[in-house]
């Protein structure tokens, strides 16, 4: 499973989705671990409404903006797994929601390999007994679609809530508390903390049960690497990064 820092990771991320347009990459499901721990901002968002850059210098987090909507997510090195699908947009129903609906539901399965009881919920995110365990953010671009998101294993809630822009009061226990009313994890739902390839194998057969295909093992190709490496520039530069 690949480890990457946040500006291959995006890069990476538009590269498939560019090549796979072009019809010289296939559609493709891969996950990997943010090294180190990251912030990602939505494209429309505000990087100084959004992070403590501040905070996130000192504890060494990269920060990066991604390509699809959405708000600031914080990816913990050794408590989440993040995955990315792109495939053709003629693969997936026009109906936004519905791609949604059909993408998650890959996740949803995947839980339930894990021993969880999960459900999709409108727009984008997945829950296990109401509480939020994955949140996902799409972009479609030249005729193919980028789904990428969350899948909570047992991130540092306290370190989230430092590098991301919130208000005083709300690191106090009590706010933090209050979020684990909102948000949960499958470490805390399943009274383990399981490896993260456990994880990923449940994924793919929950991908391939939903989605009715097959997923070939491999990695990324030279023209996709050649490519992200380009792209990185892009992801690297402070211009991209405070756009907005």
């Amino acid at each position: 499973m690949r480890m990457d820092d946040a500006v291959t990771s995006m890069a990476l991320d538009e590269a498939v989705l560019r090549l796979n347009s072009e019809g010289r990459s296939p559609n493709t499901l891969r996950f990997w671990r943010w090294q180190p721990s990251a912030v990602s901002i939505g494209y429309f968002q505000s990087l100084e409404l959004e992070v403590n850059l501040e905070e996130a210098r000192r504890e060494g987090i990269q920060v990066v903006r991604r390509i699809t909507g959405g708000g600031a997510v914080f990816h913990d090195t050794n408590g989440e797994l993040t995955y990315s699908l792109v495939c053709k947009e003629e693969d997936l129903p026009r109906d936004i929601l519905e791609s949604y609906r059909l993408i998650c539901g890959g996740l949803v399965k995947g839980l339930g390999l894990l021993g969880l009881e999960a459900e999709f919920r409108p727009v984008n995110d997945v829950l296990v007994r109401g509480r939020k365990i994955s949140g996902s953010a799409q972009t479609r671009r030249w005729g193919s679609v980028l789904q990428h998101g969350t899948i909570l294993i047992s991130p540092d809630v306290r370190l989230m809530f430092r590098v991301l822009r919130v208000s005083p009061e709300k690191l106090s226990d009590k706010a933090i508390s209050s979020v684990f009313e909102r948000v949960t994890t499958i470490e805390r739902e399943l009274g383990r903390k399981p490896g993260f390839e456990e994880v990923r194998e449940a994924m793919i057969k929950g991908f391939e049960g939903v989605l009715g295909v097959g997923f070939e093992e491999g990695d990324l190709t030279g023209e996709e690497l050649e490519l992200a490496r380009k792209l990185a520039l892009k992801y690297s530069s402070e211009e991209w990064l405070r756009k907005r």
